[in-house]
């Protein structure tokens, strides 16, 4: 039986974590919840997780620093950083640390699939 492919959705609005949630599970996908990046660099089955989804701004640590951490330790799975307040520094940080997709809320969100889909076929 082929293992579940798990999507960690990083993001302290519940809104956009509960749909999130939905769409992949839609896409055949598991997925793991966290309101804050501290909370996921606390979860225990971090390496379990596929690919992430992680917003730019929230309280506490944002996601360029969830990134930074997460470079510090490799390997990590591929982040799509998500955001509604982007500017061009912002997105050009993201990228020079690896990120594998870079899209404004809501606008790019359609792109979401098809990038979840091609991130997970980054890693085996």
């Amino acid at each position: 039986m082929e293992k579940t492919r798990t999507i960690a959705v990083v993001d302290d609005d519940e809104t956009i974590r509960r749909a999130l949630d939905d769409l992949i599970h839609a896409c055949g996908y598991g997925s793991a919840l966290f309101a804050t990046a501290e909370e996921f660099l606390a979860f225990d089955g971090r390496a379990g997780v596929d690919c992430i989804l992680v917003d730019v701004k929230m309280p506490g640590m944002g996601g360029i620093e969830l990134q930074l951490k997460l470079n510090a330790d490799p390997p990590k799975p591929p982040m799509i950083f998500m955001t509604s307040n982007a500017d061009d520094g912002t997105r050009a940080a993201a990228m020079a640390g690896g990120a594998f997709a870079f899209l404004r809320k809501p606008g790019e969100i359609h792109r979401l699939t098809d990038f979840m889909r091609l991130a997970l076929q980054q890693k085996p």
